[in-house]
Order: C-alpha cells, then sequence, then structure tokens
C-alpha cells in the first residue's frame, strides 16, 4: 500500500511539470507542445525500447493496440486540451477543474471496478472525497478572486479554457480506468516495459500531428517560425524534460502505482499532480500562498491520507453494488 503511494506521489511531482510548460511558452501553439513533448517522449522510448525488446516482443497486437489508444487520448488529447485551456484561462481556471480528478475517478471506478479491486465502502470513502473537495475548493476560491480582480479578463476565452479542461478530464478519467485493466489483468508485465510500450505506441502519432501542424501553418501563411518557433534551444530542452519526466518516467511510476493498489483509490492520488502543479506555480509567481490557499493543500493531503488507511471489502457476489 505505502510502496503504491509512494509511487503515485513521484508520478505526480513529475506531471505537475506539464503545468509550466504553457506558462513558459505562451507564444507555442498548444498542439506544438503536445506533439513536441509526445515526439520527444516517443524518441526517448526508442533507446529504452531496444533494451526492454525481449519483452516487448511479448506483448501481442490487442496489446499495441490498447498502448495507441492510451497515447492518443491520455497523452495527445489530453495535453493538446490542457495546455489550450491554460493558454486561454490561465493556470488557476484548469487547475481547478483538473484538481477534480480524484474525486471523479474515485467515484467513477468504485462503481465500475468494484468486483475486481474489492469495493471501498463509500461510507469510509466519503471522508476522503470531502476533505479533497473541500481542499481543492479552498485553493481554487483564492484563484477566482484573482481572475475576478483581472480588468482584461475575458470571459469568453476562460470558458474556452473550461470546456477544453472539462475535455481534459474526460480524457485522464478514462485513461487511468483503461491503462489500469491492462496493468491488473497483465500482472506478470513489467509496469516499465508497458511504459516504454506507450512511448513507442505515440511516436508515430505524434510524427504524423507534428507534420499536419507544419503544413497547415506554411498553407495559412502562419506568423510562427516552424519547425521550433522563435526560442528554438529552450523550446527543445523544455520538451525534452517533460518528455523523459512526466511522460515516461511519470507513466512508470504511475504504472507501478496502479499494479499494487485499487483502482478507486489511485485514482484519489491524482491529487499528488494538483499539489505539485500549485507548488510549480506559485514559486514561478515568485510568492508564497495565501493562507486560505494552504489550508486546501492541507485539506488534499489529509484527504489523501484518510484514503491510503481504507482497506477494499471484497465482492460478495454478482448482486454485489457498490
Amino acid at each position: 500500500m505505502w510502496t503504491g503511494t509512494l509511487y503515485a506521489l513521484a508520478a505526480g511531482l513529475m506531471w505537475g511539470l506539464v503545468f509550466v510548460g504553457p506558462l513558459l511558452l505562451p507564444e507555442y501553439p498548444a498542439m506544438l507542445q503536445s506533439v513536441g513533448r509526445y515526439l520527444a517522449f516517443g524518441l526517448i522510448a526508442l533507446p529504452l525500447a531496444w533494451m526492454d525488446r525481449t519483452a516487448l516482443r511479448r506483448l501481442t497486437r490487442p496489446d499495441w493496440i490498447e498502448a495507441l489508444k492510451l497515447a492518443a487520448i491520455g497523452n495527445l488529447l489530453y495535453y493538446v486540451c490542457l495546455a489550450s485551456a491554460i493558454q486561454r484561462a490561465g493556470a488557476p481556471l484548469p487547475t481547478m477543474i483538473i484538481g477534480t480528478l480524484p474525486v471523479v475517478i474515485a467515484i467513477t471506478a468504485n462503481l465500475r471496478d468494484h468486483r475486481r479491486d474489492g469495493r471501498l465502502p463509500w461510507r469510509r470513502l466519503a471522508p476522503s472525497l470531502l476533505l479533497i473537495a473541500a481542499g481543492i475548493a479552498c485553493v481554487n476560491q483564492v484563484e477566482l478572486v484573482a481572475l475576478r480582480a483581472d480588468p482584461d479578463a475575458d470571459p469568453v476565452r476562460y470558458l474556452q479554457g473550461a470546456g477544453l479542461a472539462v475535455i481534459a478530464v474526460v480524457c485522464w478519467t478514462w485513461y487511468p480506468l483503461r491503462n489500469a485493466d491492462w496493468l491488473r489483468a497483465h500482472p506478470d508485465r513489467n509496469p516499465r516495459t508497458w511504459a516504454t510500450a506507450q512511448g513507442v505506441a505515440t511516436l508515430p502519432l505524434a510524427l504524423v500531428g507534428y507534420a499536419l501542424l507544419w503544413t497547415v501553418m506554411a498553407a495559412t501563411d502562419a506568423d510562427f517560425a516552424m519547425p521550433f518557433g522563435p526560442r528554438p534551444l529552450f523550446f527543445v530542452g523544455l520538451m525534452l524534460a517533460i518528455g523523459l519526466f512526466a511522460s515516461w518516467l511519470g507513466t512508470l511510476c504511475w504504472n507501478a502505482a496502479s499494479q499494487r493498489l485499487p483502482t478507486a483509490l489511485v485514482g484519489q492520488l491524482i491529487v499528488f499532480e494538483t499539489l505539485a502543479a500549485l507548488a510549480y506555480a506559485f514559486i514561478l509567481r515568485g510568492r508564497m500562498p495565501e493562507p486560505l490557499t494552504l489550508a486546501g493543500i492541507a485539506l488534499l493531503v489529509a484527504g489523501v491520507m484518510w484514503a491510503v488507511r481504507i482497506r477494499p471489502e471484497p465482492a460478495t457476489g454478482e448482486g454485489q453494488t457498490a
């Protein structure tokens, strides 16, 4: 239980980096940031795939199709939506919406997977979910006040950002559930191999996306210097860093956590990503969080600590309900 929790913590710390890219590259299109990140991920995965080639050969055609689906929805589509949301609404609003993932995934998984993983009793799960929700509400209250005080705020862009963030939540509710399905069905497979397989599957998608974006920009005479934009060295370096830490290593740690923990519980631990994203945002702002933000962080941590103490109850039969 605690080993799985530590793996989830490591994944959250690295996944928090994905909120930094759009803030550091505001002039770069979200699609370019997405395909750039996953092109880097795919290239990083190639030498790892060579070292792991024996295990990768054991993957069947359906396994590779599943890896391709996970790469397309959980990687490319998710990050396009997230980066676009951050560029349109700023970091606070998308962080608020993405921060609901622990609650959304925990409820979805407890309804969907209780026969496989055991049922986390709602009466014992409810305090954890309430603490997490209250913590997210506190953090986001501070951010929303700042948004309302901004005289340059564009309501239409904020609404677009909110919609894109909701789509990102849908993508990342689907991804960990399907990813956990495969991992739990293949307990003999190494999580590192599955992370590398997703990286290999991402590479052709990212190459096609990059080529299409470059073609569209050239055809429309877009005022943007392809292929690497106005700050090529910074862009390439940042994409490589995010590709290595947030994509490959973060996925590896999350796979290890998913093999050790019930899906309903591991879903709540995505809260670590929210905490990391908030910490990185305040570091970039160069100031300490507001007292209400600190209270929200404390509630989030308390909710996670409560959740890891819950043990699932085995299903008693076909008539068992969540």
